[in-house]
């Protein structure tokens, strides 16, 4: 399975691209919030180094943009069109899941609905530059060098506790109340083997 080709990159490497992304993106938007509002500040949704979007969004641009990669002003505005193309689309699918979405432009100029905002939109532009400029090339390396085994027990452990601790942040944010749950889950059993 781990040699499968996609895109002719095997899966291996673009879960551990997708890993790496998501823990980088993650650091970068938590360095970003603790500067702005001057505390240490965990900008995932959950409560892992984890952002997802950041995985997704730089291997899908790593693919969507290479062939445009060797012209810096081709580059820029695919990422800017992309990158903000992508977060207005999880901006309203968040919209339409939760009621709202997990970050508030509505103060920055130039926003739309609070969801994308031109500083934003500039940043996916400089984030397609640096994709192609150096940091791909770090991550792709750095992928080369793990060894293979710990490499996919580090992408199944990383993927794993994010998907239990996104399901337990989920279900908070839909107000699903576990342990009532499981009360009145144990309630009807008690009450099944009361009766047979």
């Amino acid at each position: 399975m781990w040699n499968i080709s996609i895109l002719g990159t095997d899966i291996y490497h673009l879960i551990f691209w997708f890993v790496l992304y998501s823990m980088l993106g993650w650091l970068l938007e938590s360095i970003y919030k603790s500067v702005c509002v001057r505390k240490l500040t965990n900008r995932g949704f959950a409560k892992s180094p984890f952002c997802p979007i950041y995985g997704f969004g730089f291997v899908g641009a790593y693919f969507i943009l290479q062939p445009v990669s060797q012209n810096t002003i081709t580059l820029f505005i695919g990422g800017v069109i992309i990158g903000t193309s992508f977060e207005y689309f999880v901006g309203e699918l968040m919209i339409k899941i939760f009621g709202d979405f997990w970050w508030d432009y509505s103060k920055k100029p130039f926003n739309y609905k609070g969801i994308i905002c031109l500083e934003s939109t500039c940043a996916w532009g400089l984030y397609a530059l640096c994709l192609f400029g150096f940091l791909q090339e770090f991550i792709s390396a750095f992928s080369d060098y793990v060894d293979p085994t710990f490499g996919r027990y580090f992408c199944g452990t990383a993927i794993i506790i994010y998907l239990l601790d996104f399901s337990v942040q989920f279900m908070r944010a839909l107000n699903i109340n576990l342990s009532e749950r499981f009360h009145k889950l144990r309630e009807s059993y008690h009450n099944f083997r009361e009766k047979f």
